[in-house]
């Protein structure tokens, strides 16, 4: 790569948006990894929800990365403080798919023992015989996970192969399609992975579990996020589509969450529709296999 392809155009509105997004990103996260490792548990989250999350951030990882990959070959020409700015978009979606796919490795870590395995008996001849099964949510949960792993490999290899084929041009149709598969793909399993959260919440009218304080830090984010990665050279709207449909879909969450707080407020009950004043099981949790007490 030549010297002259590789003029780095200061902006100290993007890279201090970028910075800003990094350290927000970090912020939003934090609480949900603390909670997991503090209770040592992470019953309440779902695996699908997980599946999908951790699926979408690192298709909208790669994607970025096919994208800014000539534009990340000028590293090797430029001093460091250049680099980081060009790569700041790169680093920014792959905090995102790392702090995310944490929350998943910690779900499986901290995922109870007492409810991974059932016992079941066999009565044989007047004997009793018995055997540990695993049961479905903890099947499930491991299935999911090597899906995780398997999309994150696929991807991976298939993004190395092309990039690394010195046949192939930056604006070759290879790369230019690969790339605008990963975006739309990332935006579709982003607008899969709260629409059954929206669901359930719309159903059962209730806030439930659901933490308001981290969706009213994230959805602004995302608009800041889509600002941030819109602004970059050699991105398209492949790169922010992602970020802008998760950013609508967890605001029509929260918004209906404010909704539902109202109501509670209203009837006289807590998150979980408890009535106010009568104390709740310190460790109760709400998740999708949980029947609530208030209906209607």
């Amino acid at each position: 790569m030549a010297q002259g392809e590789c003029n780095a155009k200061h902006d100290w509105f993007t890279a201090m948006l970028t910075f800003g997004l990094c350290c927000g990103l970090i912020i939003s996260y934090a609480p949900q990894h603390y909670r997991i490792i503090n209770k040592g548990t992470s019953i309440g989250l779902s695996p699908w929800f997980l599946l999908l999350g951790s699926t979408s951030a690192a298709a909208g990882m790669f994607n970025m990365m096919t994208l800014q990959w000539h534009i990340l070959r000028c590293c090797r020409l430029l001093p460091l403080g250049n680099c980081i700015e060009l790569s700041a978009g790169v680093v920014q979606v792959g905090l995102q798919w790392l702090l995310f796919t944490m929350i998943l490795l910690l779900y499986m870590k901290y995922y109870p023992s007492e409810l991974k395995y059932e016992v079941e008996t066999y009565g044989i001849r007047g004997s009793d015989q018995q055997i540990l099964r695993k049961r479905d949510q903890w099947q499930t949960s491991i299935l999911l996970t090597w899906i995780v792993a398997v999309h994150f490999v696929i991807v991976f290899a298939t993004t190395v192969y092309l990039l690394s084929n010195k046949t192939l041009s930056p604006t070759d149709p290879s790369i230019s399609t690969w790339a605008t598969f990963l975006g739309v793909s990332s935006a579709v399993l982003a607008a899969i992975q709260y629409a059954p959260q929206l669901a359930y919440t719309f159903n059962i009218k209730l806030v439930g579990a659901l933490s308001i304080p981290m969706m009213m830090i994230q959805t602004p984010g995302a608009i800041l996020m889509v600002l941030s990665i819109a602004l970059r050279p050699g991105t398209n709207w492949t790169s922010w589509i992602t970020f802008a449909v998760a950013g609508i879909m967890q605001g029509t969450l929260l918004a209906m969450c404010l909704a539902w707080k109202v109501r509670q407020r209203r009837l006289g009950v807590d998150d979980f529709g408890q009535k106010s004043g009568v104390v709740a099981p310190a460790e109760a949790i709400v998740d999708e296999a949980t029947p609530l007490l208030l209906s209607g």
